[in-house]
């Protein structure tokens, strides 16, 4: 029996017209900007592994809303969760400083510039709807 990884649930935290990323301190491929992520781990939701996602990787509390998509990454090959969230503030801070060297509250301009090969199109449209352009 093959024994498949778990999927990784990327966490799409808006605030106040910005969206939180994180840099990772070991680049995944040509991936460096990305959202704050993780493993689903045995018996969590999607939404229940981005807030805990966030919560150990930043130290903030957020509410998942909204499942925005799936996807094989064409990049590492991994199944992708994409889940929308709601953070009370914006008080982020790298609480997970082995795996991360900077966090960024970005506007879409901002986002672009990080992640210039481009968004898969449901986070791309449901950022857009979010953001300040």
């Amino acid at each position: 029996m093959t024994q498949t990884r778990p999927p990784i649930v990327a966490a799409i935290l808006v605030h106040e017209g910005r969206t939180l990323l994180v840099r990772r301190r070991i680049s995944e491929g040509s991936l460096s900007w990305q959202f704050p992520a993780g493993e689903r781990e045995h018996g969590e939701t999607p939404f229940n592994t981005a807030a805990r996602e966030v919560m150990e990787e930043v130290g903030l509390l957020v509410e998942p809303t909204t499942l925005i998509g799936e996807r094989e990454h064409p990049a590492t090959g991994r199944q992708m969760i994409y889940v929308g969230c709601v953070a009370e503030d914006d008080s982020a801070t790298l609480v997970d400083a082995e795996e991360l060297a900077e966090l960024a509250w970005c506007d879409w301009p901002d986002l672009i510039m990080k992640i210039p090969n481009g968004l898969f199109a449901p986070v791309a449209d449901y950022l857009q709807k979010s953001l300040e352009r």
